[in-house]
């Protein structure tokens, strides 16, 4: 593990003190430290009265002070990033690239500090907070060809002697607004697409855990980033609603919860500005009979139970279709061996998850379940884990004969729990899916290439798996939730990604023969191209 980034020590010199503890050792600062703004390249002390507390959630220490910035903080990062803008968009887009070239060495090099960092302030397992890392670093590693993935379109001679073209344009000032769950990858989903196109952006990570994304922010100057062109700064909800409302920022690209996206969705949209709003799911596995036992049971396992079951791509509904039925038990004898604990301790599967009011909102639509007739055949609710005592840790947990007028059905729990329901058939299974609200991800166990092909023609979800249980697309596809699980025109990083960054337009362009100059000169063509 590296002790520290190249230009940063440690997280603490984004706070006003710096307690040797505070990097690596997992102990309390006698005086929590507060997180700084970035505006401008610099590190500034908000002078809010107002904080959240940032608590450790294997230990319930209080890791740091998170402000809730003051609306003339928020002004000028956002002011910073307009005058940023100008000369950023002019900025040639190979020069934008070479900072995505060099942020991409700068994530790997710091890759276990970055990780070390979410474990102490999400609860991941260190293995589960290198691939949060991991997987928005591929984003940044697609931004790097950015000079194609901008390219617009050309026709010569639409009508005699005019072309037609077409060009994208970066909007200005944009917004992101990141969840709890992935404190890494979600800000790499937003800011590397965002400022290789050309925009500037004011982002508001997680008041949860904002380390990673400060760090990362960091590195991005350290790759050649100019100030202004990335600020971020912190607050709950009433920085989101400044955000909403800035006539200065032309888009925003949130992820989190129902409530809040359907909110900022509307809000946002409201004042014109495009919005992409990934919100929550319920994701179901379709398993068949003839499917692979033991690669099955290994494949949910993983995604059920992973990440706590923290992340909206999480399997969270199994569907038996007849036949399959005899492989829960198996299940839960796999369920059973996963290891929790803080995510630092070897061996450790899932850690703890994010806050004691998230532990209790599980239990409560776990026991509900059971009210309503579900059976409980896996019970994690009241493991306890010697040493980290406080720590709001469950266990993997798993309901039997779930309907679907249960709450524990119908609700995202976010946590270690799969619900487990029954079909007759295939057709059966599809109509159950389809009717769930949520459209963000879907997958199906057979070795039936028929029933595999019909389930992607048929079902109504933005992305599927076939005996691939978190069809998560790497980043030269696009991240193609759907339904009730996203709101917006366009969807995050790929193409897609791109074209929600950019504007379009299209120039018609006619240029006579008869214009050109006798005896004129091509001069300075040597210089095309060299900058």
């Amino acid at each position: 593990m590296r002790s520290t980034l190249k230009g940063v020590k440690t997280i603490s010199s984004f706070i006003s003190t710096s307690p040797a503890s505070f990097s690596r050792a997992f102990v309390a600062s006698a005086s929590p430290p507060t997180v700084k703004l970035l505006i401008d390249g610099k590190l500034v002390e908000s002078k809010t009265k107002s904080f959240v507390e940032l608590l450790n959630p294997a230990t319930q220490e209080v890791v740091s002070l998170v402000p809730n910035c003051t609306p003339n903080e928020f002004q000028a990062a956002v002011d910073n990033s307009q005058d940023a803008f100008g000369k950023w968009r002019s900025t040639s887009i190979m020069t934008r690239s070479r900072v995505m070239f060099k942020l991409q060495d700068l994530i790997k090099e710091n890759m276990d500090e970055l990780a070390a960092n979410i474990v102490r302030e999400q609860g991941k397992t260190f293995a589960d907070a290198k691939g949060d890392v991991f997987r928005g670093l591929e984003v940044v590693e697609a931004a790097c060809g950015m000079p194609t993935l901008q390219m617009g379109e050309h026709v010569e001679n639409v009508s005699t002697g005019i072309d037609t073209y077409t060009i994208r344009q970066p909007l200005g000032v944009v917004a992101g607004i990141c969840p709890f769950n992935f404190p890494a990858m979600i800000p790499l989903w937003m800011f590397p697409v965002a400022v290789t196109t050309g925009n500037t952006m004011v982002m508001k990570p997680s008041e949860k855990d904002p380390g990673a994304a400060m760090m990362l922010a960091d590195l991005a100057l350290q790759a050649g980033l100019p100030p202004g062109v990335l600020n971020l700064v912190h607050g709950t909800h009433d920085v989101v609603n400044m955000i909403l409302d800035e006539p200065k920022i032309k888009a925003i690209s949130f992820v989190g919860s129902d409530q809040a996206g359907k909110y900022i969705y509307a809000r946002g949209t409201a004042n014109g500005k495009r919005v992409q709003s990934n919100m929550g799911a319920k994701n179901h596995a379709v398993i068949m009979p003839d499917a692979n036992p033991e690669a099955t049971i290994s494949a949910l396992t993983g995604a059920a139970f992973g990440a706590a079951g923290q992340r909206c791509m999480a399997i969270s509904a199994a569907v038996f279709v007849a036949g399959s039925e005899h492989m829960m038990e198996k299940l839960v004898e796999k369920a059973k061996t996963l290891q929790v604990n803080e995510g630092m301790q070897a061996g450790a599967d899932l850690g703890p998850v994010i806050t004691a009011a998230s532990k209790e909102r599980i239990g409560s639509l776990v026991q509900g379940g059971i009210n309503a007739g579900a059976e409980c055949i896996l019970d994690g609710r009241d493991l306890v884990v010697p040493g980290y005592e406080k720590g709001n840790f469950v266990g993997p947990t798993i309901l039997k004969d779930v309907t679907q007028d249960m709450e524990c059905y119908k609700e995202e729990i976010f946590g270690p729990v799969l619900v487990c329901l029954k079909a007759d058939d295939l057709d059966d299974a599809i109509a159950k899916v389809n009717a769930n609200a949520y459209g963000n991800g879907t997958a199906i166990f057979t070795n039936s290439g028929a029933a595999a092909r019909k389930f992607q023609a048929d079902i109504d979800v933005g992305q599927v798996g076939i005996n691939v249980p978190i069809p998560v697309p790497v980043p030269c596809f696009s991240f193609t939730g759907s339904r009730g699980s996203f709101l917006g025109d366009t969807n995050f990083y790929g193409k897609s990604g791109v074209n929600f960054y950019t504007q379009i337009k299209t120039v018609t362009a006619q240029w006579r023969p008869s214009d050109i100059s006798s005896g004129g000169r091509a001069a300075n063509l040597d210089k095309v191209g060299s900058d």
